[in-house]
């Protein structure tokens, strides 16, 4: 079972309170250690990413700094096998949706959404969860794992919980809160991207993430504003910027509560679907996609042409009230222009 403890609230994590919870051997480091982006194991090549301007992020929501921030976690041998050791904490914060409204949320590690944890198959994944966030929560991981790393168990406010489990299948999966109500948790920030890459490596690509969200400021089981990474309008203003004929790997998820379904749709182009990232070949290639509450996919494209090209749900009231993003798409010096 998962080892629920509580935690005094002037040092976190320290090694005492392990050992008397058995728990020294899970090797605990700084802070900043743990948050260093370790190279992925799998990615040799370098692929050419145009300059961001991340100075645009705002507070709990970093939209810029979300796209291409993957977290893999602080890297272990223990017994011979890889781990992957990552820390989340659950707090609560006010989001700035637009100049006239605010909206308190729960967030993880400071952010919504979570961040995107990162993993290879086979991995052994072991997630230190804090809960600070003055209500029970848990968190629930997409995949294969013994039931009693499930995370529905409720985490009480100020304990916290050692998630550990192998990292499979590949895939793109998530993880969220699982308290009830499972869909307010979720809509109000308990939630992020959850990949586990392939034994055998995904050719070289840019490779970004983008997760739709939904806001209920009223409390009325309905969306007043809708994002992608966190917050609404931000990329129409900030478009990401991407090279020409570049090869683009895009990580979407949907996790829009209080609407059944939305779609995405990709101006001027088309893309190859790879369905919930659990497949090395494609299924099909298509410019619009619909997508149900918790699915994700990755689609791959490179465009062609120069120039800003929109993406968005083809709801005109989801994408209006948020969902909407432009790519800018720049001239690449290694291309080859028909």
């Amino acid at each position: 079972m998962p080892n629920n403890f509580a935690l005094g609230k002037e040092k976190l994590w320290s090694r005492r309170q392990l050992m008397k919870l058995g728990l020294a051997g899970t090797g605990m480091i700084g802070a900043a250690a743990l948050w260093q982006v370790l190279n992925n194991s799998q990615s040799k090549s370098i692929v050419k990413v145009p300059p961001m301007d991340i100075s645009t992020s705002e507070g709990v929501a970093s939209p810029m700094m979300m796209l291409r921030n993957f977290d893999y976690g602080t890297l272990k041998q223990e017994n011979g096998r890889t781990i992957r050791e990552f820390e989340l904490t659950a707090s609560t914060s006010i989001i700035k949706l637009n100049s006239a409204v605010s909206y308190n949320i729960w967030d993880l590690n400071g952010r919504i959404p979570g961040p995107t944890l990162r993993a290879k198959q086979g991995d052994r994944v072991r997630i230190l969860f804090l809960n600070r966030a003055g209500h029970s929560h848990s968190l629930h991981f997409h995949g294969v794992h013994p039931a009693e790393m499930d995370g529905v168990r409720p985490v009480s406010n100020n304990n916290a919980t050692i998630y550990e489990f192998d990292a499979e299948p590949y895939g793109v999966h998530l993880y969220h809160c699982h308290i009830e109500p499972v869909t307010r948790h979720i809509a109000k920030g308990l939630y992020g991207m959850f990949i586990i890459d392939p034994p055998t490596p995904r050719p070289p690509a840019d490779e970004i993430v983008l997760v739709m969200a939904g806001y209920d400021v009223n409390d009325d089981s309905h969306n007043d504003y809708y994002a992608f990474n966190g917050l609404p309008h931000y990329y129409m203003d900030h478009p990401v910027r991407i090279y020409q004929d570049q090869l683009i790997r895009l990580y979407v998820l949907n996790i829009i509560e209080y609407d059944p379904a939305v779609t995405f749709h990709l101006h001027a182009n088309f893309f190859d679907v790879y369905r919930y990232g659990m497949s090395m070949t494609a299924s099909e290639k298509t410019d619009v996609i619909t997508m149900g509450i918790a699915e994700r996919h990755i689609l791959e494209f490179a465009f062609r042409y120069p120039g800003k090209y929109m993406f968005h749900p083809h709801q005109d009231a989801i994408a209006e009230n948020g969902c909407m993003g432009q790519f800018e798409v720049v001239a690449n010096n290694d291309s080859k222009n028909p």
